[in-house]
């Protein structure tokens, strides 16, 4: 089944290049159907290579999905132009009437800032706030995620010293979980951050599951008990080419960076990218959509303030 996006977002032309059976609102208008309701509130200053991840991802499954792209109301994008945003995007309070089966929150590159100094923070808690009685499954990704656990759990964020960055091998907690569900013991995923949580928090919290991590890049996947709430601490979303552009970037203008690891051949910064990360990433977000959002979201979306949703352990 598709993914319905809007007829001109840039993602449209890209995904149907690429295969992803994508799904026009016209079209969308013949179809019977209650699609899957999911908001993504993208924090990530280049919007539309992050909304073409994404949807890539969301897309790639057997469920029809209906996306709505959500923008800071507090925060003016220095990244993606004005007529993307406002011919795209929602602020939160032109859809905080409404009841989501899942959101999406992204990272964002705020990380050297206290939480409390991001100049959207009151608004961002004002949304996670929110998606405990309107959302049914929220999923965080790397700052997203920090700021999550550290608004809903008191979770502190500490600064790593030097940058993760690159392509690190995790490993499965608790293999029969059912976001892992079909994961291999070993797999990769790319990280970019400067700061980190520490297991023995989450530990102490007593409301979280760790179900993936990485001798190298710590704490990769956790939960809450019920499922309502997930936390991935890195980037399965990018593109072959998001790390050589954050890299590039960095050593062009001059600023200390080092070649990511695991990502360059022989560490060649000559040499093509080798993923190694994509049928992680589809089997995550595929899980995802599957097994704590389909399979146990209410029909009726205004039942999701009341439910108790307890997945399969």
């Amino acid at each position: 089944m598709p993914i319905k996006i809007p007829n001109e977002l840039p993602a449209c032309k890209t995904l149907t290049e690429e295969n992803i059976f994508v799904m026009t609102e016209t079209r969308a208008l013949t179809q019977d159907i209650r699609p899957l309701q999911i908001a993504i509130v993208n924090l990530m200053p280049t919007k539309i290579d992050t909304e073409t991840q994404l949807l890539r991802l969301l897309g790639n499954t057997s469920l029809q999905v209906e996306t709505e792209l959500v923008k800071m109301q507090s925060h003016i994008s220095k990244n993606t132009s004005a007529e993307h945003l406002t011919a795209f995007y929602k602020t939160f309070p032109e859809i905080r009437h409404r009841n989501f089966d899942g959101m999406i929150i992204t990272g964002a590159p705020v990380e050297h800032l206290p939480f409390e100094e991001v100049e959207y923070w009151q608004e961002l808690c004002e949304i996670m706030e929110w998606s405990k009685e309107h959302v049914h499954s929220t999923f965080h990704i790397c700052w997203g995620a920090q700021a999550a656990l550290y608004y809903h759990f008191g979770i502190k964020k500490y600064p790593l010293e030097k940058k993760l960055f690159g392509v690190f091998p995790h490993h499965a907690e608790r293999k029969n979980y059912i976001l892992l569900r079909g994961f291999d013991d070993v797999f990769m995923a790319p990280h970019s951050r400067h700061t980190t949580v520490r297991r023995e928090d989450l530990e102490a919290c007593g409301k979280l599951k760790i179900l993936a991590s990485s001798d190298e890049a710590g704490i990769y996947a956790a939960t809450t008990e019920n499922g309502r709430q997930v936390f991935i601490m890195g980037h399965s979303e990018y593109d072959p080419r998001t790390l050589e552009k954050e890299y590039l970037r960095d050593k062009n203008a001059g600023l200390p960076i080092a070649v990511p690891e695991n990502y360059y051949p022989d560490d060649d910064d000559t040499r093509e990218p080798i993923v190694t990360w994509r049928s992680h990433a589809n089997l995550l977000y595929a899980n995802w959509l599957n097994y704590m959002v389909y399979q146990t979201t209410p029909y009726d979306l205004n039942e999701i303030s009341t439910e108790e949703h307890k997945p399969e352990k």
